[in-house]
């Protein structure tokens, strides 16, 4: 796997250019794309999350517009501000995590 691991100096970056679907957003340098949450976590927070996405005519979230969490190092401070409300929808759900 071709991977640019600690690109911006700590673990919050890499970039596997052997994806089959890479790069999965348009609008993000592929020098810049970052592979980190391939799947993101701000998803849970529906309407809230803070990206760009929309709802499908069956009512599911598409998120293939938004590319915040694909910017460089942007996407992990993204995570960092909302992780008080992923850690209480966590919470609410009854899957307290173990740290």
């Amino acid at each position: 796997m071709d991977q640019s691991c600690g690109q911006r100096g700590n673990a919050r970056f890499f970039t596997n250019r052997d994806c089959p679907y890479f790069p999965c957003h348009e609008g993000v340098d592929p020098a810049d794309f970052n592979c980190l949450f391939c799947y993101c976590p701000l998803y849970a927070l529906g309407s809230a999350c803070g990206g760009d996405f929309a709802y499908t005519a069956d009512g599911v979230k598409d998120c293939s517009g938004c590319a915040r969490m694909h910017e460089g190092v942007a996407g992990a401070a993204l995570v960092d501000a909302a992780w008080p409300e992923i850690d209480a929808l966590t919470r609410k759900n009854g899957n307290a995590p173990r740290y």
